[in-house]
């Protein structure tokens, strides 16, 4: 099976973090347990890296930039000016040119480029052939907006792959506030979703505060995703989807991946305290939330997965059960695109969020021109479900595992008759600041 991760700290993970990912997440856990490492709260207990996503099958993933300004009275961990936070988003890149250059990762800028890379995997799966030397393709995504020092940089970012931005994290934003705080967005929040309307890129938005979640979509026109998030009506928290949220993305066809953080996944979570078992979580919570948005959305999916969101999880934070980019794919069979799906089934549904917008003013020829995931809509939405299931049926179909999933991609199989693709997002990704940063 060939499995996406939606969203996936890596270049923070190897600069701030100081991880080699071409090791085996069990070294650099050995490696960082041997030198007695603290200067990070979760050092030692890495999950993921580029061997273990390979042994997974997970060949795709949305590869962030991160880097977060704080004002001098914001206590959140962060860069002192917009400038110092651009630099540092800039060696993050040089770190995803250079992994390129040593065959390790495939940037992915346009839908030329996503077809031959998962036809690439999928050949190879299909044969059942070796996955340890093939390159992981990336889709770069920009996680809070502050190291843009203005709107204009936008465009540059664009230039060299960025494709999808997420304006706010954790705290007041420069542009959006994000988790824990609340604002509507402000004119250069407003003057960001235009240019990233005029370039033709895809709106991420996790960590919106509720004010500037409504206000980013009324403004914004283009392809919407939600990377990581769960469920409000199940674990009450700003950090999560209201139902009217949720509801109001299933109506933009947007797609929504779920979150594999404890506290987001269980009510009653104590950080430092609670425990996987003790709490009752695992997968099947994960379930729980996919199958509330299941109901919401009247099986007319548009997310697939979930993701375990940091590399170096504590014992505490990630649930019981899979403890690797190898092992998430085969406990979660069900949210995993198999091998061999068939012509005319789309494989990934983001991609048609990506096509739903085309630029305005924008020629070919045009050197600013977008080299977006551009691909035509497809004619048979899952804008138009099917007869409505129940939701034993479908949370019955998430449980199944793969024996169930044997011709598409997804969740309930009456829903993908409907439907163009199916994504799943998968593993796991880094986080460098002791904050939360899920």
């Amino acid at each position: 099976m060939f499995t996406v991760d939606a969203h996936l700290d890596l270049s923070m993970n190897a600069m701030e973090w100081n991880r080699d990912l071409r090791i085996p997440a069990a070294e650099l856990n050995a490696r960082e347990r041997a030198r007695g490492l603290t200067d990070k709260p979760d050092r030692g207990n890495a999950v993921v890296s580029f061997p273990d996503l390979r042994r997974g099958h997970v060949g795709l993933v949305v590869a962030t930039q991160i880097a977060r300004y704080v004002a001098p009275d914001n206590p959140l961990p962060g860069w002192a000016s917009p400038e110092q936070a651009w630099s540092q988003t800039q060696a993050q890149v040089q770190w995803y040119r250079t992994m390129e250059e040593a065959g390790e990762m495939v940037h992915v800028v346009d839908r030329a480029g996503l077809d031959a890379h998962v036809a690439r995997w999928l050949a190879v799966i299909a044969a059942g052939g070796d996955t340890s030397q093939l390159p992981i393709g990336y889709i770069l995504s920009l996680e809070g907006a502050d190291s843009l020092i203005t709107p204009a940089y936008l465009e540059r970012a664009h230039r060299y792959g960025l494709r999808a931005v997420g304006p706010a994290h954790y705290g007041p934003g420069r542009y959006a506030h994000g988790t824990e705080a609340s604002a509507s967005l402000n004119a250069a929040g407003r003057e960001l979703l235009g240019e990233m309307d005029r370039l033709g890129m895809i709106l991420d938005a996790t960590h919106l505060c509720d004010a500037a979640f409504w206000d980013a979509l009324e403004i914004f026109q283009g392809p919407v995703w939600a990377s990581h998030n769960n469920c409000r009506a199940l674990v009450d928290h700003n950090r999560q989807f209201s139902d009217e949220m949720i509801k109001s993305l299933v109506a933009r066809g947007g797609v929504i991946g779920g979150a594999l953080d404890a506290w987001m996944m269980v009510p009653g979570w104590v950080r430092g305290k609670s425990m996987p078992q003790g709490m009752n979580c695992n997968l099947e919570v994960m379930i729980d939330h996919l199958d509330h948005i299941c109901h919401l959305a009247l099986d007319a999916w548009r997310l697939v997965g979930f993701r375990p969101h940091r590399l170096g999880f504590g014992p505490a934070a990630p649930p019981a059960g899979p403890s690797s980019g190898e092992a998430l794919p085969h406990k979660a069979a069900a949210l995993a695109i198999p091998s061999g799906t068939p012509p005319g089934c789309e494989p990934l549904s983001w991609s048609r969020c990506a096509g739903r917008h085309e630029p305005p003013d924008l020629s070919p020829g045009d050197p600013a021109a977008p080299r977006g995931l551009a691909v035509p809509h497809a004619a048979t939405s899952v804008g138009a479900p099917t007869r409505r299931r129940s939701t034993r049926s479908c949370r019955s179909s998430l449980r199944a595992g793969s024996s169930r999933v044997t011709r598409r991609s997804g969740l309930c199989r009456d829903t993908l008759r409907t439907s163009s693709a199916a994504i799943s997002s998968a593993g796991s990704s880094a986080s460098a600041s002791p904050a939360p940063s899920a």
